[in-house]
């Protein structure tokens, strides 16, 4: 477990100064509105989970067969096996569009910049650019489709970077693509080897939520009160539970 290390003062939410939120606290206000108020206005942050080193393994690999298939301007075996008419997009922001700590960006509703970090782009012969984001898991059936209840996050995920480049001039198709890899626990043996079966999974984002999720979450930091607890937010109910149980 990673030491908790709480937020500087620095970058806590202060009116009229700029100030600069990515996608994953976005969809933390998603969740739960309190969560995000607690988190960006008083420094209060979720405890800290484990890393997920091996999806990023995976991620890293993935991108380094992409990047090697973007450097040759080709397609990558799996485009080419599903019919699609795309390469690996290159650009000179590449890298920092793929980067935590700069991402996409786009400026919103006065002094804010909105952020998302994209795993990959695809582009077609006309230039319209396709979002693609990569997912690894575990489990005894391959994922070929979405439809899990934590499958929704991930829709939000992949519309909210559709709207980042949109707002950043590029044309942007509504189909993207999820590189779905689950690892097969099925093997007789571990032998330093873990299988994956690769799949593509389309999906047709729309990314109209955006605005209007942003304004309120605008309006959330600027209430000047914590709000209410997202429905079924986990952290929200165990400190209610602990706080009756210590009454």
């Amino acid at each position: 477990m990673s030491e908790y290390n709480p937020p500087r003062r620095s970058n806590l939410y202060q009116p009229a100064r700029p100030f600069k939120i990515s996608r994953s606290k976005v969809e933390l206000f998603i969740q739960c509105p309190r969560c995000f108020y607690l988190d960006r206005v008083l420094g209060i942050d979720h405890p800290p989970s484990f890393p997920f080193t091996l999806n990023s393994a995976v991620d890293t690999l993935l991108k380094r067969e992409f990047d090697d298939c973007r450097s040759r301007g080709v397609s990558h075996p799996l485009m080419t096996a599903a019919g699609l008419n795309l390469i690996p997009f290159s650009h000179p922001q590449l890298d920092a569009w793929r980067h935590n700590f700069t991402g996409v960006q786009t400026a919103y509703g006065g002094q804010f910049t909105f952020t998302g970090a994209v795993d990959d782009l695809w582009v077609d012969p006309n230039g319209v650019i396709t979002v693609v984001d990569y997912k690894a898991t575990a489990k005894d059936i391959p994922v070929t489709a979405l439809g899990l209840s934590h499958h929704g996050s991930y829709m939000r995920q992949i519309e909210f970077y559709q709207w980042l480049l949109r707002r950043n001039g590029f044309n942007v198709s509504p189909r993207a693509w999820f590189v779905y890899c689950t690892g097969d626990p099925g093997a007789p043996a571990f032998g330093n080897i873990l299988s994956f079966r690769t799949h593509l999974i389309a999906y047709d984002g729309e990314d109209s939520w955006v605005e209007p999720v942003l304004d309120a979450l605008i309006g959330c930091l600027n209430g000047g009160q914590i709000p209410d607890a997202g429905e079924g937010c986990v952290h929200c109910k165990y400190v209610r539970a602990v706080s009756e149980a210590a009454e």
